[in-house]
């Protein structure tokens, strides 16, 4: 097996659904990749999924279900939604966590942007530049930091090459076009060797997308029936054109306005790579631009600069665009330490200067900017008698601010230092594994005055026990801590793009919590099953919730804190159903569920939980040729907080089929795809936007994958 250095700690499980399909040979001839589907990225553990539950995405499935954000590209799998606030900013969601509860990382270190900070913000990632995905749940993630409390989504690129091409260069290229959002993009790497230690490496990607196209009204029920009271008594009023305005708003079909957007990214790596280690560096680009979806019948307007009971400026029927651009610097180097107690010393590290600004209309509304850096040095331990393990330091700092008439927080500066460990124990059939960390953060706003500091020690003990051939049970318990974020102690103003008086607490404490996960696990030639439990018992839970009042004309959206219960499963299955004709017939299921009450006497729903979901596919695989169909249904959310609203169910069904029209290689996949084919209405409760901006319709999406 090919092992990839980085500053990770995560096993791809061999589960992954649809489990058996990854038990194939992989789909290209890549002199890159020793041809294993299946790589562990952290070498000096043996199988993690003792404190973690990892979901791998790559190859011909990561191409079939690329979207413009990373958020929108996962969400088939287990445990996974996404924030969806429109197709130009889309963050991952695992198990109902998001924001400052689930990392994004590229090779084990933060994207160092703001995506966590708001739903509205972009994560300058752009999935055409990847080419695997791992999905990291449980109590592992400890050793990524306190905000990946919730989980851990780590993404790899070719930036910093990591092998020397066996043909002295290597050539990736994907491309392709889909039709809900008239959507054309393309991407392109090379490698190319320079000398025999020395790789250089170019990437570039660009997409292109028109408004998008939902299925059914724009509009969920609820707010359709507001806009057509209020225009029945803007008719009475005598108001005729106002009244036009709003039916025609309540009964809009098809295209969402302003969800157009544009991106592109550039970059350029070079590695030496020799039997003593590798050292590496690379610099990257990315711009984006998208729109941002009104709430249709809200206004609202500002006061600065004006007298109190003065009537503001009003900007609320203004198109808010975004645009979006970082510079980042990467580092990752490796040294071979040879048979002693540790095997090798590894480095990652990144530097980002990342600037967006909010547009109303065609005016500059708020600047956010971003400059931060992030670093790990990691020691792995070679292997004594079936213990070995891997030991390190992390420092993050954050200088983020935000000038404009709607600048919600101030100027804030994070920093935060931590050392962790991991250790593994195999004796026979029972594996043991233990993290540790701990972490030291520094939160201050200098304009208030404000400083927090927060101490937090975090912790996990697991064990896995083989009771049959292919077959495991695990089970584990940690504790974490997070302290809280800036933008959840700081927050105080109007945020035109989130449509919300945002209100902080500069008094929030630690937030912890006790989990126990357990676990059971079966594979075989033919069948595969997966079945994992977890519960959570906070301590002083942060969460954001409608208040039911309004600021500035616009909702209050205030950060609380209270003690609150997260649980729920995810289940895969896959089974091989029959073979003829040469092809393999496989059958495959994944459901999660996830459910989370705040306690400490309110006794309400956690906002933006998704609900219970169930896929399922068939599936033809080939040598040249595989053919898939598959049936998504989500259940409807009756779950919700107090001012939040219900959300409708759904089910979707999709097909796709791949060819490989070279018949001695696999280096090239042509993949054609029809999501959501009836063409319903869908909305996903963990969005923010979800009443006014529902996902894709009838999308037929043709993708053209290549390897040389």
């Amino acid at each position: 097996m090919h092992m990839l250095p980085s500053a990770t700690v995560t096993l791809a499980l061999l589960l992954a659904a649809p489990a058996y399909a990854q038990d194939r040979a992989p789909t290209g001839n890549d002199d890159v990749h020793t041809g294993e589907p299946i790589i562990v990225t952290a070498p000096y553990v043996r199988s993690l999924d003792i404190l973690g539950n990892v979901s791998v995405l790559e190859g011909d499935e990561l191409a079939r279900d690329l979207r413009g954000q990373i958020g929108d590209s996962l969400t088939r799998q287990p445990g996974v939604s996404a924030t969806s606030f429109a197709p130009g900013a889309s963050r991952p969601v695992l198990r109902g966590f998001s924001g400052e509860r689930v990392r994004v990382l590229t090779d084990g270190i933060g994207s160092i942007d703001v995506s966590n900070t708001s739903a509205d913000h972009a994560v300058t990632i752009d999935p055409l530049t990847v080419e695997r995905v791992e999905i990291l749940r449980g109590p592992a993630v400890l050793l990524f930091g306190s905000q990946a409390i919730g989980g851990a989504v780590n993404l790899f690129d070719r930036r910093i090459p990591r092998k020397v091409p066996a043909d002295h260069v290597h050539f990736d290229a994907i491309g392709g076009f889909a039709t809900a959002a008239d959507d054309g993009n393309v991407g392109a790497s090379v490698d190319v060797a320079l000398t025999p230690q020395i790789v250089a490496h170019l990437d570039g990607s660009w997409r292109k997308t028109g408004n998008l196209r939902s299925g059914g009204f724009v509009l969920a029920p609820g707010l359709r029936s507001e806009l057509l009271d209020l225009a029945e008594e803007e008719a009475e009023e005598g108001h005729a054109e106002e009244a036009a305005e709003l039916t025609e708003q309540a009964n809009a079909r098809g295209k969402i306005a302003n969800t157009a957007s544009e991106t592109w990214t550039a970059a350029g790596g070079l590695s030496l790579i020799n039997e003593g280690g590798q050292l590496g560096v690379s610099v990257s680009y990315y711009d984006s631009k998208y729109g941002v979806p009104s709430r249709p019948g809200t206004e609202h307007h500002h006061e600065e600069g004006e007298e109190e009971g003065e009537e503001g400026e009003g900007h609320g029927e203004e198109a808010v665009t975004i645009g979006l651009k970082q510079w980042r610097a990467d580092l990752r180097g490796e040294v071979e330490l040879g048979d002693g107690l540790f095997d090798k010393l590894r480095i990652r590290a990144g530097f980002a200067d990342y600037e967006h600004t909010e547009f109303e209309g065609d005016e500059v509304g708020t600047v956010f900017t971003n400059q931060g850096v992030e670093g790990r040095l990691e020691l792995a331990q070679n292997d004594r008698g079936g213990w070995r393990g891997a030991s390190g330091v992390q420092y993050s700092h954050r200088d983020f601010d935000a000038v404009g008439a709607e600048a919600f927080v101030p100027r804030n500066l994070t920093d935060q230092f931590a050392v962790f460990t991991l250790q593994e124990l195999t004796a026979g059939p029972l594996g043991i594994e233990g993290a540790a960390r701990f972490e030291t953060t520094s939160v201050r706003a200098p304009s208030l005055g404000v400083e927090r500091r927060f101490n937090a020690f975090s912790g996990a003990l697991g064990a896995t026990y083989d009771i049959a051939e292919g077959a495991k049970i695990g089970a584990s318990v940690a504790r974490a801590v997070r302290a809280p974020s800036a933008e959840e102690l700081f927050s105080n103003g109007p945020h035109i793009a989130t449509q919300a008086f945002e209100v902080g607490d500069p008094d929030l404490r630690r937030e912890a919590s006790w989990g126990v996960e357990a676990s059971v696990k079966y594979r075989s030639d033919a069948f595969n099953v997966a079945l994992t439990g977890y519960a959570n018992w906070f301590d002083d839970f942060i969460y954001s919730a409608a208040t039911g009042d309004e600021e500035d004309e616009l909702p209050v959206f205030q950060y609380f804190q209270n003690d609150a219960r997260v649980w729920g499963f995810e289940a895969e299955a896959s089974a091989r159903l029959a073979q003829f004709g040469g092809f393999n017939i496989v059958g495959d299921v994944t459901a999660d569920m996830t459910r989370a009450k705040i306690r400490g006497g309110v006794n309400q729903h956690v906002p933006r939980i998704p609900p219970l979901r169930v896929l399922g596919g068939i599936e033809a695989q080939g040598e040249r040729l595989d053919a898939r169909v598959e049936v998504e249904w989500t259940d409807d959310q009756t779950r919700i907080a107090e001012f939040e609203t219900p959300t409708k169910g759904f089910t979707l069904v999709n097909a796709s089929i791949s060819w490989r029209p070279l018949p001695a290689a696999k280096n090239l996949t042509l993949t054609l795809a029809a999501n959501n084919i009836f063409d319903v209405e869908a909305r996903r409760h963990a969005s923010f936007t979800k009443d006014y901006v529902p996902l894709a319709g009838r999308d037929f999406r043709l993708t053209a994958r290549a390897s040389f």
